[in-house]
């Protein structure tokens, strides 16, 4: 059954209405805090400040942009390795990230910082935000290419609403440490994006769908957000870490981890295929594991030569994970897990949440000193010990898979629903459903296309601008012929005919236009 994919109507009507409610929701509750309000000045007095300089902008801000550039352009470019969703996958990161930060700030403040009847941010708040979209955008990679973006803004809504209660249970019930969101963050956004994923399961997707893979280009857009993401980790695992000791070993720890899992990546990954060559899906994803890992225990005494044993570890796993686990989900287990989300967010996050309690555990006076031992950890003499707050630990990563599973589960049966316009198995990892983009036809020959056109041939017809055959190489010899303007089906026809005349040899389909044209 051909599917209703227009977004005319219903985007901007859930835009515009839900931003209007955003307005007056803002109006009604938030406000500046101290130190972003009118009454810095005074309020400086009673915490003995004696400059600007000491607001805690100037000491956040910094951090806030590092993990304000991950999320929008770490997790966005990170997700154009697709062929032909490009577009969808860094614009609809951009679209989630956008609505979700406010939707954020509002739930975010009534659990954490909701007095008088009004939510008072600052910087930090900012910051805490992005952390929330970081798990929609680590859920948004499990269903990449197969939801509508209506879908994905109804999913944003519920997963930062169920973030946050997540986080409020952990932080404030459970006082658990997770500066970094191994346990808050990527273990609850892995597995809430599984979960959905699983609910939305396309049984026949694999055999209706060859667009799920990669072009040289496209891998090097996704290389950019790697790199962006691998060298600003250091700071979103330390961006709320509380001021000194423990933000500083926040940052040298995740830097060794990282610097870790890259070597055993690029090892794993060379030996794992038969002709020792690196995979590219490895190097994008598995390097930025061991930055996972160390999210909740980052700020601890883990020690620099521990933060690079579970680099080392993770770096393995991650891409073992890669390697063998994702086919076994999507084949097994009905898990379509586009961009491997369980393999960089979901094991390594509870790697991660593992690491902390047992480093929580491990936890001494003569390691910390009484007065380290006291900031780092809420222990509570003759209720908590090291080792009951390693318990804690422990306990986070099941409410997280908690959360992850039962709301995963709800709102992947709401995104089920006919109506939201999700695209047909056959339009999948297309941009062109939702996205004005170039028409492309398609080409198959009987062998390696360069037999056939060398890339610099030129097509003349009435009917046609000037046309170039871009000859790449891609599986089945299918080779995408880029027009320069959408076309009828008799100037494909025309095209097809001129090929022909050229190369009579050549045997060759045209596929049906995304949008129809030919």
């Amino acid at each position: 059954m051909m599917k209703n994919t227009l977004m005319r109507f219903k985007l901007p009507i859930i835009c515009f209405i839900w931003e209007i409610a955003m307005i007056i929701l803002f109006g009604v509750f938030v406000r500046y805090n101290h130190e972003a309000g009118p009454n810095w000045a005074e309020f400086k007095k009673t915490r003995n400040a004696t400059s600007d300089i000491e607001n805690d902008f100037y000491f956040r801000y910094p951090s806030f942009q590092d993990v304000h550039v991950m999320i929008f352009v770490g997790f966005g470019f990170l997700m154009t390795f697709l062929q032909r969703y490009g577009f969808g996958g860094v614009g609809f990161n951009f679209l989630l990230a956008a609505f979700g930060v406010q939707w954020a700030l509002l739930m975010q403040g009534w659990l954490h910082y909701f007095k008088d009847g009004k939510i008072l941010i600052g910087v930090e708040n900012l910051i805490n935000a992005d952390f929330c979209v970081g798990s929609v955008c680590i859920a948004f990679g499990g269903v990449l290419g197969k939801v509508s973006p209506v879908q994905v803004m109804i999913m944003t809504l519920f997963q930062v609403t169920l973030f946050s209660v997540n986080e409020y249970v952990l932080l404030n019930q459970l006082h658990v440490i997770d500066a970094g969101g191994s346990m808050t963050i990527h273990t609850f956004g892995a597995y809430f994006g599984l979960t959905v994923t699983f609910i939305l399961n396309r049984p026949q997707l694999s055999e209706k769908n060859n667009k799920e893979g990669s072009l040289y280009h496209s891998d090097l857009f996704s290389m950019i957000g790697t790199l962006f993401l691998w060298m600003f980790w250091p700071s979103f695992n330390s961006a709320i870490s509380y001021h000194g000791d423990g933000q500083h070993r926040a940052a040298i720890n995740t830097y060794c981890s990282l610097a870790s899992s890259v070597l055993t990546t690029v090892a794993i990954s060379s030996l794992v295929d038969k002709k020792g060559k690196l995979s590219m899906v490895h190097i994008q994803n598995a390097t930025l594991a061991g930055g996972v890992a160390v999210g909740t225990a980052g700020e601890m005494m883990l020690t620099p030569y521990g933060s690079l044993i579970v680099g080392f570890i993770c770096g393995i796993v991650s891409t073992l994970g890669f390697k063998y686990l994702s086919p076994i989900l999507a084949s097994k287990m009905r898990i379509q897990d586009t961009c491997g989300i369980h393999n960089l967010h979901g094991i390594p996050g509870i790697i991660g949440g593992i690491v902390g309690a047992v480093t929580a555990a491990a936890a001494t006076e003569a390691v910390y000193t009484t007065a380290g031992l006291t900031k780092m950890f809420p222990l509570v003499p003759g209720f908590r010990s090291p080792s009951i707050q390693g318990g804690y630990q422990a306990a986070g990563i099941f409410v997280s898979l908690a959360f992850a599973f039962v709301g995963g589960t709800i709102v992947g049966i709401i995104l089920r629903l006919p109506f939201w316009g999700d695209p047909s198995d056959e339009n999948c990892f297309e941009d062109a459903i939702y996205w004005e983009v170039s028409c492309y036809i398609f080409l198959k020959f009987k062998g390696p296309a360069n037999e056939y056109f060398d890339g610099t041939d030129e097509i003349f017809s009435p009917e046609w601008s000037r046309t170039w055959l871009q000859c790449l190489p891609v599986p089945q010899f299918q080779v995408p012929v880029r027009c320069l303007s959408h076309t009828s089906k008799s100037e494909i026809s025309a095209l097809i005919g001129l090929v022909l005349q050229w190369r009579t040899t050549a045997m060759l389909d045209c596929a049906v236009c995304p949008e129809g044209r030919g």
